[in-house]
């Protein structure tokens, strides 16, 4: 999500950008925009949509001679997808692009309106060139105006400024969202990966969290908390596609390694000391509200179950979970008294959007939890909640489901606040367990090179049933659809306790079963659900905190204080494992056969 590029050179800069932008276009996004200074002028081109759009405002555009210049595609977190909202933000004087989030601009934005600065857009970014102008005004001296900027910085920011008071400079800084500086002939490129800058750039140095500096007359001048640093560039790779990649082999390989930085930008300005805190709900979304209800397609339902599971059980309001291709024909009861919710990755899916359009029909409240703004389901609604987990390119969804699964459960939360059913001893321990979240999402080395390991045992047989109790369940649904979806072979998830209610018939040698078997939530239930299935010879892969001496084949996950951070790690170990097998199948793992990755008829 997001992207960046930036040079300082003499070539002609508008193409430059404008090429590197359409690099970075896999990444997503709803605007874009550049800004130039040369020979002391500084100028600016925004427009809302595709690049074409700006490439067609700036047909009559030329630059030349020496300047610097920064570009950026917006993916929109705060703020609608407009040319106000687009990067690069202006200040009197200076133009500035970031990716990230800024956590705490609200309190940097009031302090700098107190002193009659007035802000254009409504998003975090435009605090950074206000903030530095302001230090700048104080102490005209632009690298100590960036460096105090900076510090002042609270989140994850990539970040590239440029101003008429140092016209030969790019300022930058780094820290938790990705960028790097590209160095050719007499020239400075900045990038957020390396596909705007292959074939231009020959080698490149990867920056660091904490590191902030500028470039000037071909130089660049790098520091961090020690001061100045010293830095080793690396030979820049040649392969575009490889690059996009990041080096993995797939996109979708690539997705489930993101979701431990994803999930920080679903949570950022979010989850605070106190509290869960949504800026773009309105404080009486839930006046009147006594009951929710889900309508989703596909993965974002099962989504919607692991939602209803923590709406319950934290928030103590009554939640029911709907298919939305069946709901819109079963002529439901709705009553004006239930919030309606909505949940789709792309905002566009057919079924979801007609289901939504019968609710406000009845006259229901509405609010979505969506990946895209200004998407068709974001627009019918009242409020949204956006996933921020930027655009998703493997037609399989997994960091989609995974901050789907975290908005539900900050929801929950926020709804217990509001109606006063959580203590503030259990808020804490729920607001510690989403911190540690990124952490569940991490994948190491030793991990994949079992479950790839294991995977060759997974080719054959007729079938698989991924089987979880509690909130288990949803996510062993999920489970059995990824590997279904990419592996094309049959998979089915069950809650555990009904698997003698008649799948058990279907147990043998050649029927393998992945056991969710969770330390917090059921243990002892679900493991004598396991036992009857091994009692029928079925081949059990477990996966658990707890070692299950039945199993044939086990993966130990170790975050065990509470059920969703098992959650999330053990769906990270269902993705990789449908990977693995999908991929020593011969498939093509990003784009499955007859799936699309929005279905946007009915």
């Amino acid at each position: 999500m997001c992207g960046i590029v930036g040079y300082i050179g003499t070539k002609e800069k508008k193409e430059i950008l404008l090429d590197g932008l359409q690099e970075l276009e896999y990444r997503g996004y709803d605007s874009a925009g550049i800004a130039v200074i040369e020979n002391h002028h500084l100028e600016h081109f925004k427009a809302v949509g595709k690049l074409e759009n700006l490439r067609n405002k700036t047909k009559s555009y030329n630059s030349n001679g020496f300047g610097v210049s920064i570009g950026h595609t917006r993916w929109a977190t705060h703020g609608k997808p407009t040319e106000l909202n687009a990067h690069p933000h202006l200040g009197e004087f200076s133009f500035v692009v970031h990716n990230g989030i800024i956590e705490n601009y609200q309190e940097l934005k009031k302090e700098l309106q107190s002193q009659n600065v007035t802000f254009l857009s409504q998003t975090d970014t435009e605090t950074i060139v206000h903030l530095f102008e302001n230090y700048y005004k104080k102490t005209p001296n632009a690298f100590t105006a960036f460096t105090q900027t900076v510090s002042r910085l609270e989140g994850a920011y990539a970040t590239l400024l440029i101003t008429e008071a140092a016209p030969e400079a790019i300022f930058f800084a780094k820290n938790g969202s990705p960028m790097l500086i590209g160095f050719g002939e007499e020239e400075v490129y900045f990038a957020s990966s390396d596909t705007p800058i292959i074939g231009k750039a020959t080698e490149v140095y990867y920056l660091e969290d904490g590191e902030y500096g500028y470039t000037q007359n071909g130089t660049v001048f790098l520091f961090n908390a020690d001061g100045a640093k010293k830095f080793t560039t690396k030979a820049l790779a040649t392969d575009k596609a490889m690059a996009q990649k990041d080096g993995y082999r797939f996109f979708m390989e690539k997705e489930i390694y993101e979701q431990a930085h994803v999930m920080n930008d679903t949570m950022m300005g979010r989850v605070l000391d106190n509290r869960v805190y949504f800026e773009e709900l309105e404080n009486n979304l839930f006046d009147n509200i006594r009951a929710i209800k889900i309508c989703a397609c596909g993965t974002s339902y099962h989504a919607a179950l692991t939602g209803s599971y923590l709406l319950e059980r934290i928030a103590k309001i009554p939640c029911h979970v709907e298919i939305a291709s069946e709901f819109r024909y079963k002529e439901p009861l709705l009553h004006d008294d239930t919030l309606f919710i909505t949940i789709s990755q792309s905002g566009e899916t057919a079924d979801t959007l007609e289901a939504l359009k019968m609710a406000k029909r009845a006259g229901l409240k509405s609010l979505s939890i969506c990946n895209v703004d200004n998407s068709s389901i974001v627009r019918e609604s009242d409020q949204a909640i956006l996933t921020r987990a930027g655009i998703e390119k493997g037609v399989a969804s997994t960091k989609a489901f995974a901050t789907q699964s975290m908005v539900l459960w900050m929801l929950a939360l926020y709804v217990a606040q509001l109606r006063e059913a959580i203590d503030a001893d259990t808020l804490q321990q729920e607001l510690q367990a989403m911190r540690q979240t990124p952490k569940a999402l991490l994948v190491n080395d030793k991990l994949h090179e079992k479950i790839h390991r294991l995977s060759k045992r997974y080719l054959h047989g007729h079938g698989f049933f991924f089987i979880g109790r509690d909130l288990f369940y949803p996510l062993a649904l999920e489970g059995a659809l990824k590997l279904k979806e990419i592996s094309y072979r049959h998979a089915e998830g069950y809650p555990a306790g009904e698997m003698k209610h008649g799948p058990i018939a279907l147990a043998d040698s050649e029927l393998f079963t992945i056991a969710l078997m969770p330390k917090t939530l059921h243990y002892d239930k679900i493991k004598s659900n396991v036992e009857e299935l091994s009692a029928r010879d079925a081949t059990i892969l477990a996966i658990s905190p707890e070692p299950f001496e039945l199993a044939d084949d086990f993966i130990q996950t170790h975050y065990d204080e509470h059920p969703m951070l098992e959650f999330f790690e053990m769906m990270v170990v269902t993705q990789l494992l449908a990977l693995e097998v999908s991929i020593r199948l011969g498939n093509d793992v990003d784009m499955p056969r007859n799936l699309a990755k929005s279905v946007t008829v009915e």
